[in-house]
């Protein structure tokens, strides 16, 4: 099983998402991360699609894709080719003893103090995949309070827009 990272322009419409996601759940597929947004250009938005499974099943999911309407273009982001990261925000407790801990392993890490509380701090990390799960699990024994996670984005590397390469 191998993990697809899809970056998909597609009509800022309503109901486009719905349609997206409705592809999969009707073909019974997962969607691991999923996150859209708004382009430069407001008739555009830009969907981060990532899914898992054999190259078979992958290549359909990009094929039906790229049948529905509102697609515009479809480009999948390979890892070294492409800036992918995330955005994690968690609320760790923190008193008196344990907060310079905390602080530190964040400063490890280069993630910013958003908010602070006597009895707990929240965090802001942006990374890839593996440097949030590190951070995670280093946080772990400081008790994590609530943690919320943006999934995945990203975009090739280069100078040139997503519509530079070639279609699927």
């Amino acid at each position: 099983m191998r993990r697809m990272v899809l970056s998909i322009k597609v009509d800022n419409t309503a109901g486009v998402l719905s349609r997206v996601s409705g592809l999969f759940s009707r073909r019974g597929y997962n969607i691991d991360s999923l996150t859209v947004g708004e382009t430069q250009d407001p008739a555009v938005s830009r969907m981060t699609v990532v899914a898992h499974g054999d190259d078979q099943i992958l290549e359909q999911i990009r094929k039906q894709l790229q049948k529905l309407e509102d697609v515009i273009e479809i480009k999948e982001l390979v890892s070294g080719e492409s800036v992918i990261r995330e955005l994690i925000l968690v609320r760790v407790k923190a008193d008196k003893e344990n907060r310079q801990a905390v602080i530190s392993t964040a400063d490890i890490f280069r993630a910013k103090i958003v908010d602070v509380a006597l009895d707990s701090l929240m965090i802001e990390l942006t990374g890839t995949q593996n440097k949030i799960d590190a951070f995670i699990k280093l946080l772990e024994p400081f008790t994590i309070l609530e943690l919320v996670r943006t999934g995945i984005t990203g975009l090739p590397r280069g100078s040139g827009d997503i519509s530079d390469f070639n279609d699927y």
